[in-house]
């Protein structure tokens, strides 16, 4: 693989920018999730008992614990946290200089400790995935902050291949676990008839992509499952560079297929990031492209290239024929219409995957050697001893450094198969386990609901005969309300809240201090439901009793739903979730009990240093505006920045390299000139002065 100085500053400052959306979206849900009067405030986390410092950190990394010696309430240091991860991550999307190693560094520290403490709202797949890609980027970005200079350096290929291997783990392991976990939906290709509905926040154009006819949706399918599966397998360590360009062109069409139709999710988003790693520098460059072309301008083709082209040839006619084969693809042309069905059995995968499975580690300790072994005869190549010296030296503690992790994701890499890897790796995994180094990916796949999607319906009384619904944001509630657009934000209320639909439990402390809150009427929560007041139905009096229901959901058929054509869902039967229960109740009381939330200590004032005011003033701007909105403004007004930077760079600076380096040329070329009629009229001056000398000694008048 060639040089990666672009894909690997394309992957930190996409990193940055997806920091941007998690500390902000974070930030904005902090008083609602974990404030005094919060679901679950996070002051209930803190220990009772004072304990070392050391012995805090041990337990659970977290700067949270900081908070006293620092006179801050815990949710003050939390709002502290998130805004101190918005303006590094700012500085590091706008400032090359600040995508360093140090900034990278801090930013996984301060995310890692919102973590720590977040509970069931922070224990999603892409919470563990931005730790693990962020961690990556400490390794991956240069260090070169205190010397005020960004270099590269010859290792870089060797921490940057950690990217790829986490790209390709998280691909392959989502597509296998649809299979792997038995799940009738995929088994039978009938998956994207629900997933469209089904999905945490689907768009208005999954509308749209769900009405599309059934056999068509199957053979979606049936792509899917190859471009998680077999795609990575063939194309993501393929020595051949068109085959890793052509598999990071079909997971970035994925990526953009799922962001349109379910909003644009962090996973998606990193995902994205991370199959840059499938890129080098030759992509970007046209020069050296055409360089090449003019070295190889022959009419005969070489026998490499040919080599080449039929391997890759190879490649695609295997991958189109395991999809006619493995899942019958047969044309109807009379019905113009393309039938397709699963033709391996569940023990015939397993087998398969087993086998395979190794065979994927293997692969990659191959190709991660290859490039171990380019960057070390590139240091032995270095000139000056010092200086090879020290790049041996740096290629040695980063290659050790990769190959621990490298080693640790193993463990959970081969819990899909349940194969044992050595008991030292496993050992050393539990020890770092908890800084969230690497994750498992794939591992919980849930199962898709073919019976419609279930939604967790709060309803709020005043008086129990008369009720009215409480309807969410980011979530169905109203049949006749277009899906919601969430863009990068990340709505943590109605993620569990679909999980636990989904799961048909309501025993999570969170759901608790939900019914709780609403039933005191706490703004902050409220505001978590509704940023408009006026679409919250109990905004000038709380409700006196609170129930919840589950009902079925699906998105309405324009050929049979003609009752009410402005509906996009249309929702069938309830099953109780939650009881008629009221601010007083004893069952109640007794949840709250069981659920760690009831107080056993007044709130203590909060703190009044300059800290906390300013973070106060700062809450009171965004006060009222929607997750979504304050996260647009922000990459808006990103978008704003780097559009000015680049006119005035067009209008002040884009033509002065140009003609500076052609005025120098010229002048060099010039110089170069004169330079040489100076010389040869030197020369020439010096020609004629000997050839009258010898005129002059020829002479008569000489000879006399």
């Amino acid at each position: 693989m060639g040089e990666v100085k672009t894909p690997r500053q394309m992957f930190l400052w996409s990193l940055a920018l997806i920091y941007v959306c998690a500390f902000a979206s974070v930030y904005i849900q902090i008083p609602g999730l974990y404030g005094d009067d919060g679901l679950i405030p996070v002051r209930l986390l803190m220990p009772k008992v004072q304990r070392p410092l050391l012995e805090q950190f041990q337990a659970s990394p977290s700067l949270l614990w900081l908070a006293p010696s620092l006179g801050l309430e815990p949710h003050h240091a939390l709002e502290l946290i998130c805004v101190l991860g918005v303006v590094l991550s700012l500085g590091a999307v706008l400032l090359g200089l600040l995508r360093d190693s140090l900034v990278y560094l801090c930013l996984w520290a301060l995310y890692l400790s919102i973590y720590n403490v977040g509970g069931d709202f922070l224990s999603s797949e892409w919470d563990m995935l931005l730790l693990e890609a962020g961690f990556l980027a400490v390794l991956v970005a240069p260090f070169g902050l205190l010397r005020g200079c960004s270099v590269y350096r010859i290792h870089d290929p060797v921490t940057f291949w950690l990217t790829r291997w986490l790209f390709f783990r998280l691909t392959f392991c989502t597509g296998v676990s649809k299979l792997a976990s038995g799940d009738p939906a995929w088994w039978n290709l009938s998956a994207l008839t629900h997933h469209f509905e089904n999905q945490m926040s689907p768009t208005p154009l999954a509308w749209y992509v769900h009405q599309l006819p059934e056999w068509l949706l199957k053979f979606e399918a049936v792509v899917l499952l190859h471009c998680e599966i077999v795609v990575p397998l063939l194309m993501f360590f393929a020595p051949i560079r068109r085959l890793r360009l052509v598999g990071f062109y079909i997971q970035l069409f994925l990526q953009v297929g799922h962001i349109l139709t379910g909003n644009c999710s962090l996973l998606n988003l990193l995902t994205i990031a991370l199959s840059f790693s499938l890129l080098d520098d030759d992509h970007f460059s046209s020069s050296t492209a055409q360089k090449k072309k003019k070295k190889t301008r022959t009419w005969m083709p070489s026998l490499d290239s040919i080599l080449v082209l039929l391997v890759e040839l190879s490649v695609y006619v295997l991958i189109l024929f395991s999809e006619v084969k493995l899942f019958k693809l047969q044309i109807n042309w009379e019905e113009k219409t393309l039938s397709s069905q699963t033709d391996f059995t569940k023990k015939e995968f397993d087998e398969y995957l087993e086998s395979i499975h190794v065979a994927t580690i293997w692969v990659a300790v191959l190709s991660f050697t290859w490039e171990a072994v380019a960057a070390m005869l590139q240091c032995v190549c270095t000139s000056g001893v010092m200086s090879k010296l020290w790049s041996l030296l740096q290629w040695t503690v980063m290659t050790a450094a990769a190959v621990s992790i490298f080693s640790f994701s193993l463990v959970p890499y081969t819990a899909i198969t349940g194969s044992n890897v050595f008991p030292m790796v496993r050992e050393a995994y539990s020890a770092v386990e908890k800084y969230q180094l690497v994750g498992a990916y794939g591992i919980q796949h849930r199962v898709t609901s073919v019976e419609g999607r279930p939604e967790i319906i709060l309803e709020g009384s005043q008086d129990g005969l008369i009720w009215k619904e409480i309807n969410l944001m980011y979530k169905p509630g109203s049949v006749n309300a277009a899906p919601p657009i969430a863009g990068a934000h990340q709505p943590r209320l109605e993620w569990v809240m679909w999980q636990a639909a989904q799961g048909g439990h309501n025993e999570s402390a969170w759901f608790t201090g939900l019914v709780h809150r609403l039933l005191q009427g706490r703004p902050q929560v409220v505001g978590l439901l509704q940023a408009d007041e006026a679409q919250y139905p109990f905004s000038k009096k709380p409700p006196t009793f609170i129930k919840a229901n589950i009902h079925k959901y699906h998105f309405t058929d324009p050929a049979e739903d003609k009752s009410n054509p402005k509906a996009w869902w249309r929702r069938s039967g309830h099953t109780k979730f939650l009881p008629i229960v009221k601010l007083d109740d004893p069952a109640l009381k007794n949840m709250l009990e069981q659920s760690g939330l009831k107080e056993e200590f007044p709130i203590q004032p909060s703190s009044d240093t300059p800290v906390s005011q300013a973070l106060g003033l700062m809450r009171e701007q965004v006060k009222g505006l929607s997750g979504s909105l304050v996260i647009s403004t922000l990459l808006a007004t990103l978008a704003g920045i780097f559009l000015v930077k680049a006119v005035l760079s067009w209008a002040f600076g884009g033509r002065k390299p140009k003609s500076a380096t052609a005025d120098h040329k010229s002048k060099k070329e010039s110089a170069e000139k004169s330079h040489g009629v100076s010389a040869s009229s030197r020369g020439n001056k010096k020609d004629n002065s000997e050839d009258r000398k010898l005129d002059s000694e020829r002479s008569p008048r000489k000879r006399k």
